[in-house]
């Protein structure tokens, strides 16, 4: 007979539902597009790489003339150098950290204002807790003003303030600004600061090479053209760093403005706060103090902890229509005759108790009534349609004697 072994418990990061995916036993959390991290970090490593390799051989050309016109070029190459390990660190910070996940609940919230269906079929679906009417939204009130939040019909709770869903991380994270592709991680409350350096840092980088580079063809001898024709890294690395000046340039620039007046990305495309007032904003000082000087609210998720699976597993959305009512999705259609719907929950009691054959024998009692009652019925209607007939030829016959 063999003894089942005890299952091992699992942790959080294990069972979690969302998209995420986790390395060195859920220390590091990145978004399933990590691999666009790669690509990132070629595109900063790559350049930076080449251009140190031009700056060693300017060194090397100016040691072999002079050795005091190498000096200049050494704290260049260090700038470029640290530059670049910043860079680089501020990505792996932004796309590796929680952003500020809000935990999701395994039942809907209790809501003051719900009422329970009177549908006994509605109250054992998914055998959890009694479906409840819940509103779609609700109002808050944030530094004195009405905010709506919305239902999550996935995380199965109402969105914290300024939290909105990422569909491609499966989350509702905190201060939601916009899932970054090239970070391959939402960008929230937790990871926003690291993120503005990252391209603040990366545009500053670009900023840089440009501009040595520029230096560097224009102190050669000859014309600018004869030394752009014969120095190609240079001009390769002049025109990269243009074109990607602009894209994180702006990026900062827009950002810088996000921040001035206490904005997210997706607050600006969608609400439109220049139309109308910003309940978050404080001023632009204070607005810098939150993003740059704040404490950083802690993980809301010990993705370490271990965890019994049933409290782990969330359950996957289902078609909920919270205005009206809680109906059950199409995959939850219930079997009488097993007892059990199709995701194993069993039947109410007060449906198993029912005794059909009594129910079927009384149903044939009244269909057999019914018959006899038609029966006699047209029994009777024969006997009637008899009897005229007999009066009918009785009295034809009568008129045939007399005649």
């Amino acid at each position: 007979m063999d003894i089942e072994k005890p299952q091992k418990p699992k942790r959080l990061y294990q069972v979690w539902r969302g998209s995420n995916r986790f390395f060195l036993g859920g220390r590091l959390i990145f978004g399933p597009d990590v691999s666009s991290l790669f690509l990132s970090t070629f595109l900063i490593v790559g350049p930076s790489i080449a251009f140190c390799i031009k700056i060693l051989f300017v060194i090397k050309h100016h040691l072999r003339e002079n050795k005091t016109d190498a000096v200049p070029w050494y704290p260049v190459l260090a700038v470029a150098i640290v530059l670049t390990i910043l860079d680089i660190f501020f990505l792996f910070l932004t796309s590796s950290r929680d952003p500020g996940i809000v935990p999701r609940n395994t039942k809907p919230p209790e809501c003051d204002e719900a009422f329970d269906i009177n549908t006994p079929s509605m109250e054992w679906v998914n055998g959890r807790t009694p479906h409840l009417k819940l509103p779609r939204t609700k109002d808050v009130s944030v530094n004195g003003h009405t905010v709506k939040v919305k239902f999550c019909d996935t995380c199965l709770l109402y969105r914290p303030p300024r939290a909105s869903h990422c569909s491609i991380c499966n989350n509702c994270v905190q201060r939601f600004d916009h899932h970054c592709p090239w970070v391959g991680q939402c960008i929230g409350i937790r990871n926003y600061r690291f993120f503005y350096m990252f391209i603040s840092t990366s545009m500053t980088l670009c900023l840089y090479i440009f501009v040595v580079s520029w230096y560097n063809i224009v102190h050669q001898k000859g014309s600018v053209w004869k030394a752009m024709s014969c120095d190609y890294l240079s001009d390769i690395l002049i025109v990269y760093c243009f074109v990607s000046f602009w894209f994180v340039g702006g990026l900062t620039i827009f950002h810088f403005y996000l921040i001035s007046t206490n904005q997210t990305t997706y607050e600006n495309f969608r609400y439109r706060y220049d139309k109308k007032e910003n309940p978050y904003n404080r001023g632009m000082i204070n607005n810098f103090k939150e993003i740059f000087f704040s404490r950083i609210p802690p993980s809301m998720n010990d993705f370490r902890a271990f965890v019994e699976e049933d409290e782990g597993t969330v359950v996957e959305p289902t078609n909920h229509n919270f205005m009206g009512g809680i109906i059950a999705s199409s995959k939850e259609k219930i079997d009488i005759e097993m007892g059990s719907k199709n995701n194993g929950l069993s039947l109410p009691d007060i449906l198993r108790n029912l005794e059909y054959d009594e129910i079927e024998e009384s149903m044939k009692y009244n269909e057999g009534s019914e018959k006899s009652d038609s029966n006699r019925y047209i029994i009777q209607v024969d006997k009637n349609e008899e009897e005229k007939c007999d009066g009918i030829i009785s009295e034809r016959t009568k008129e045939t004697s007399r005649a």
